[in-house]
């Protein structure tokens, strides 16, 4: 199955970046914020990526319950902590973090990319 779903994401190049890297991280894995920050190319960014992730208005459709502590333990999310472990689990990933084997892995293909731009100031 595919979909497509037109967003409108404005935010700073920085902010951008990393919801493009939450974009990609693939249905039933999970990245941590230092994995994010490495692939973004600011790798002593951990914190300000935390806060990116923390400001990522459509947090379904840009997966940032996917993004876990270093030590695979679920850290903060928007919709409470009990909402990351359950949307992780429909996923197969365990309260850890940690990925399980989920043959019932999602079939729906999404673009490598989101289009987005950088926010301008009015």
């Amino acid at each position: 199955m595919q979909f497509t779903c037109p967003l409108d994401l404005r935010g700073t190049p920085f902010q951008l970046a990393v919801w493009n890297a939450l974009y990609r991280i693939p249905y039933g894995e999970t990245r941590s914020y230092a994995e994010i920050a490495r692939e973004i190319e600011y790798p002593k960014a951990v914190r300000a990526v935390g806060a990116a992730n923390g400001a990522n208005p459509v947090a379904i459709i840009v997966p940032c319950h996917r993004v876990v502590g270093s030590n695979g333990a679920l850290t903060g999310y928007g919709g409470g902590l009990p909402t990351k472990k359950w949307l992780l689990a429909l996923e197969g990933v365990s309260s850890s973090g940690r990925n399980l084997d989920n043959p019932a892995k999602s079939k729906v293909h999404r673009a490598t990319s989101l289009q987005t731009r950088a926010h301008q100031p009015r």
